[in-house]
Formats: C-alpha cells, sequence, structure tokens
C-alpha cells in the first residue's frame, strides 16, 4: 500500500476507533435513562443531518447520520420538564444518574481495554528486575549487557526488586562488580564498573530499568485494569495542580483536538507496527494503551463543571437535589447555550494549535 493510501486507512481507524468511544459514552446516557423509564426519541449514529432511519424500538428511533463520527442521544423533553416521561420531567436523582451514564460508561470502557492490555502482555513481575535499554559509551554497554536482561545478583547478592539493585550500585560506586543475568534460559556473568560522575541523564552503569512481565489470571489483569483506570483518571483530575506545583510542564499537560489525538494514534500505529515480533509484549500495546487513556479523558473531561458538558449539567441538577428547589429551566437552557459555543471557540484555537504545533511522542 502507498503512503497515502496508508494515511487514508490510518484516518479512518482513527475516525473509527475515537467514534465507538463516543458511541459507547451515549450507550451509557442511553441505557440508565431506559432503566429509569424516561424516554428517549433518537439514538443518533453519526452527527445530524439525518440520513435514514434504521429502525425503531419502542419509542426510540435509531437513525444513521451524514456526519460518520460518533453518536448522539436525544432524550424526550430534554429541556421541557413540561413534558410527561421526558428528562427533564424527570426526579432530580435520576437526571444525575443518567447524566453520570456517560462518563462512567468511559471508564468502563478504559478498565476493559486496560484489564486486555495486561491479559496479552501479562502481570508486571514486581520481584525481577530488566534492563529496558542500554546506553552507547557506558560500562553497561562495555559489560555486554542487552535489553531483555534480568539482573540475578550484584557481587553475590541477589536481586529482589529495582530499589534493592540500586542501593547495590550505590554501594560500590567506581568499583568493579560481578553481575549475574538471566538472559533467555541462561545465566551469565558480566563485570563492570558503575560510575561515580556519570552524566545527568544516565545512572552509574548507563542502563534503563523495568520489570518483567508475566502470566496472570484474569481476576489479576482486571484488577491492575481497574487500577490503572483510577490512576490516570487521578492524574487527570490533579493536573492543575501539578501545573502550579511544577511537577509537570506546560506542553505535557497541553489540550489537545481530534487532530492532535490523531498524530498520537498514528505515532502509536506506527510503534506497534514497527515493534511487531519484539521480544517485548508491552512494545505492541501503544494503541490500546492511547484509547484507553482517551476514553478516560473523555470520561472525566465530560464530568468538569463547565455549561454544555455532563459535569455543567450536573450542577444545575444538585442544588435540586439538595435544597429541593429547581433552578428555571430558561436560565439552565441559557447558560448551556453560552457553554456550547465556548466550547467550539476553544476546539478552533485547540485546533489551530495542533496544525501550527504538531504533537511528536518522545
Amino acid at each position: 500500500m502507498d503512503a497515502i493510501g496508508s494515511t487514508l486507512l490510518r484516518i479512518l481507524e482513527f475516525i473509527l476507533s475515537l467514534g465507538v468511544l463516543i458511541f459507547l459514552h451515549e450507550l451509557g446516557h442511553f441505557l440508565v435513562s431506559k432503566i429509569f423509564k424516561i424516554q428517549v426519541e433518537e439514538f443518533g449514529f453519526g452527527f445530524p443531518p439525518r440520513l435514514v432511519r434504521l429502525f425503531r424500538i419502542g419509542e426510540t428511533d435509531f437513525t444513521l447520520n451524514w456526519i460518520p463520527f460518533g453518536a448522539f442521544v436525544r432524550p424526550k423533553g430534554e429541556n421541557d420538564p413540561s413534558v410527561p416521561g421526558g428528562l427533564a420531567n424527570a426526579a432530580p436523582i435520576k437526571r444525575l444518574l443518567v447524566l453520570l451514564g456517560g462518563p462512567a460508561m468511559n471508564i468502563l470502557t478504559a478498565i476493559i481495554l486496560f484489564t486486555v492490555i495486561y491479559a496479552r502482555v501479562g502481570v508486571p513481575d514486581m520481584s525481577k528486575v530488566l534492563v529496558s535499554s542500554v546506553t552507547a559509551d557506558t560500562p553497561a554497554q562495555t559489560a555486554g549487557m542487552q535489553p531483555g536482561d534480568i539482573f540475578v545478583s550484584v557481587d553475590g547478592q541477589p536481586v529482589g526488586n529495582a530499589s534493592e539493585l540500586q542501593s547495590l550500585i550505590q554501594s560500590k560506586l567506581d568499583q568493579q562488580v560481578t553481575f549475574v543475568l538471566q538472559r533467555g534460559d541462561q545465566q551469565i556473568i558480566v563485570t563492570a564498573t558503575p560510575r561515580k560522575d556519570h552524566p545527568t541523564d544516565q545512572g552509574p552503569l548507563g542502563v534503563t530499568l523495568d520489570v518483567p512481565y508475566k502470566n496472570g489470571t484474569p481476576i489479576e489483569a482486571a484488577a491492575l485494569g481497574a487500577n490503572m483506570a483510577w490512576y490516570q483518571s487521578k492524574q487527570l483530575i490533579s493536573l492543575p495542580i501539578q501545573l502550579i506545583k511544577g511537577t509537570v510542564s506546560a506542553s505535557q499537560a497541553r489540550l489537545v483536538g481530534p487532530l492532535g489525538m490523531y498524530d498520537i494514534y498514528a505515532q502509536s500505529r506506527q510503534l506497534d507496527q514497527e515493534n511487531t515480533g519484539s521480544s517485548s509484549p508491552v512494545a505492541t500495546v501503544n494503541t490500546l494503551w492511547l484509547l484507553a487513556n482517551i476514553s478516560v479523558a473523555l470520561g472525566i473531561t465530560n464530568l468538569l463543571p463547565f455549561p454544555a458538558l455532563d459535569g455543567g449539567r450536573i450542577l444545575f441538577v444538585l442544588p435540586e437535589l439538595l435544597f429541593r428547589k429547581r433552578i428555571p429551566v430558561k436560565y439552565e437552557n441559557t447558560v448551556n447555550m453560552i457553554g456550547f459555543i465556548l466550547l467550539l471557540v476553544l476546539m478552533v484555537v485547540i485546533t489551530t494549535q495542533d496544525i501550527l504545533n504538531p504533537i511528536a511522542l518522545p
């Protein structure tokens, strides 16, 4: 396939992948609406204008629309509390749960994707330390260490984890040290002298460390998947605080739009293709990892208390839920419309940034 055809195929893959994540978000809203018997007039595949009505189940039209991207749900009486059986007419707790349904589905999707990743690559074996890479012209390279080697012992002292290895090396700086390494089915012995004075971007040996992966049970994979989704959610929520503290840079916390996400997707797919056949299964799951993180981002971003987002709508439900006093619908509709316009403006700004300053993975 030529370069143009390959690029077009990758763009199509990205549109379908992101579209599925958006579809699942809307499916979450739809399913919770059905649970509470809130009528949904339309579940659209893609965005309007409508191309054709595919079928009808109950009161819901399932439609195919001209813009082949994502999906949408149109509840009955979404903004009119006088419509019986509609969303705005439902009890506040039901409206709250409907609004939470979309983000919850995104987080669940991320858990499933992370679980698939861990089921494929295995679970981290924290009792072992693996050489991830070897820097040129360093003691590690001179000694013959290779990516994939596993540290067994240092001067006869067994290595149980990365902290133990680092402590042992720090205690033997500028001394000749004997390392026993596991390489495949064999154990080999090498000698190296860890440097006391070394470049700031290198360690005493000149290796980067990782942990090997071992086959795990489905329960272990699911537990790690849920834990990773929780961790990524916390990282996203704490991003403003990390920016203020300076623990992450502005470039690391940069907002990206669909174009920026495509740049990252294309590079992740390229990495997966280049690493096919790699000895490390972790090297071939970059795309799944990215999609899981995008799903987390969709869920958390939609919970932001900004008008037109699910979180902004939740702000109007909470006073009614807590104080039994509803904010007039006309004010809610006006605020959400202003928020929607601001989101469009923000999207234009972000897309312009993505065009002028494309993202490159490290």
